[in-house]
């Protein structure tokens, strides 16, 4: 390899790394602020409506605000026995129905952003698609929020519905089965991410 092939070869990798860093040097990350935020699991049952509530929230979004907002990474983690009703028996009912002995965590790991249109103000619309792993189970979930951006906060709001059964979750039974649980769920996130 000659001189000039060298310093082209070198030039061009220069080149590419300025890009690559260029676009990286705007992307910012924040963490999540577990009290901040807030996230719900809402259900019902033969008996009565229930939720919910997660004590214990983790996770990062790294986002280019240097224009329209372009979100490059989401991670979002609840510890499954973080979630509380308030009411140990169904607490207990929860986790054996999630088998959080063996499957410690809930995660949402998101793939690629779909859509994001501003709606002014430093907000958002997005659409995203993620992993959402349940008690073991992995699927590919779409995502739908709202996003509110600052230079030191990132505020995601929204509400996604799923069933258990699609993540292979024997919606909890109490009373020796005759009260039992709706399959359909609805976690509804307010969640902070801040520097």
């Amino acid at each position: 390899m000659n001189v000039l092939s060298k310093v082209t070869q070198f030039s061009s990798i220069l080149l590419i790394t300025m890009i690559l860093f260029a676009g990286q040097a705007f992307a910012q990350e924040f963490k999540l602020n577990n009290a901040a935020s807030k996230l719900t699991v809402y259900g019902t049952s033969n008996l009565h409506d229930w939720d919910v509530k997660a004590e214990k929230q983790s996770g990062s979004i790294v986002v280019d605000l240097s224009g329209t907002a372009q979100i490059k990474q989401l991670k979002l983690v609840v510890p499954a026995e973080s979630l509380k009703s308030g009411k140990s028996g169904m607490d207990k009912n929860t986790y054996d129905a999630l088998n959080t002995k063996k499957h410690k965590n809930i995660t949402f790991d998101m793939k690629s952003v779909k859509s994001i249109s501003s709606i002014g103000n430093g907000n958002y619309k997005v659409s995203v698609v993620g992993n959402l792993s349940i008690a073991g189970t992995t699927k590919s979930t779409t995502l739908n929020f709202t996003m509110n951006t600052s230079s030191s906060k990132i505020v995601l709001k929204g509400k996604t519905n799923f069933k258990m059964t699609t993540f292979g979750v024997k919606p909890p039974k109490a009373l020796l089965g005759t009260i039992t649980t709706g399959d359909a769920v609805t976690i509804d996130f307010n969640t902070t991410f801040v520097k």
